[in-house]
């Protein structure tokens, strides 16, 4: 099987190996998807504006004539020099059309195929990964080193410190797509307009998902029954000012997706994130693994028709709203609490 581990993606696309031609890039982070296949296109190509040096193809084009794929990694360039074929893969099947492909006895063209999330058994992964003259890239949702050394290296090429404080803050706004974070952080250099230093302020002020995270923070406290830490996190979103609406939003949303969770899982699923979708920031599993560990379906679906009599209640009386959410959310914590006792 070749399949390049996680840790050595970078190494290969660096220097990709001219004995694996065919190189398949996936996984759950489009975003990283898209960055290492033109990284590999660049690394394959002498200029990927070129019609003749790079070919673009559609996976529902190969799924209906397979034989198009051979027949453009045959081609000989008209002006000579590198040569590639950039495929990317749909929903259709286009296992059949990269099995010809790697039958050929030599192939000097490179050709890489952008797809993405699949399972180990699924035809085009399994076919990659068994094939001598061909590699497999998986790309994940990033670690907290990835992401980290994704902000150093941004900031380092832009010449501005971030402080300690700042890049603590910074670090679990990130994640789940590549690109997204990228951008996040260009902005944030952006903002900082040459300063030379990026502090907390910055971060709080243009990163976009930072109102979203301590909510977040705060659903995930009061289901794995973190009473002391879920207190702490209302009184920060009380003096944010954050609107009780977006509150209950934020906690009738976790609690819908733990309940489909637990239904998974009392089916057969196994009582991993890994297993279960959509994927969980890294940074938010320990508080949901906790929380599927002390609910159950049933008294979710309790939980359900409670928080939304909350909801209701502080519609009603506006003006106890921030009392009703912080005791539905307190009482929610307590029931998760006893559970793990």
């Amino acid at each position: 099987m070749v399949a390049v581990k996680a840790a050595d993606v970078d190494a290969f696309i660096a220097r990709p190996d001219l004995a694996r031609p065919v190189v398949l890039v996936f996984g759950q982070d489009a975003g990283l998807v898209g960055e290492r296949t033109n990284a590999l296109v660049k690394a394959s190509v002498d200029d990927a504006s070129d019609p003749f040096s790079l070919v673009r193809l559609d996976g529902e084009e190969l799924a209906v004539d397979p034989a198009r794929l051979v027949a453009e990694a045959q081609t000989i360039p008209l002006f000579g020099g590198r040569r590639a074929v950039r495929v990317k893969a749909g929903s259709r099947n286009i296992a059949p059309a990269v099995e010809q492909l790697l039958a050929l006895p030599a192939c000097e063209c490179r050709v890489i195929i952008e797809a993405g999330d699949l399972r180990r058994t699924a035809p085009l992964r399994a076919l990659c990964e068994r094939a001598k003259n061909a590699v497999t890239l998986p790309c994940y949702t990033e670690s907290e080193r990835d992401l980290g050394r994704l902000i150093d290296t941004e900031m380092r090429a832009a010449g501005i410190v971030l402080a300690p404080d700042a890049r603590a803050l910074l670090l679990p706004l990130l994640g789940g797509d590549r690109a997204a974070s990228r951008n996040e952080i260009r902005k944030l250099v952006l903002y900082a307009g040459g300063r030379g230093e990026v502090g907390v302020d910055d971060v709080t002020a243009i990163v976009s998902d930072a109102s979203t995270l301590a909510l977040d923070d705060l659903v995930d406290a009061a289901f794995a029954g973190r009473t002391a830490e879920l207190e702490a996190r209302l009184a920060k979103a009380r003096a944010a000012g954050s609107a009780v609406g977006s509150i209950f939003f934020a906690a009738q949303r976790q609690l819908a997706q733990l309940h489909k969770w637990r239904i998974a899982i009392e089916a057969g699923a196994p009582l991993s994130l890994e297993a279960l979708q959509p994927p969980v920031n890294f940074r938010r599993r320990n508080l949901i693994e906790a929380a599927l560990r002390q609910w159950n379906a049933s008294r979710l679906a309790i939980a359900m028709a409670e928080l939304a009599a909350a909801v209701l209640a502080a519609r009603r009386a506006p003006a106890l709203a921030d009392t009703i959410a912080a005791r539905a959310l307190l009482s929610i914590a307590v029931k998760a609490r006893r559970s793990a006792g």
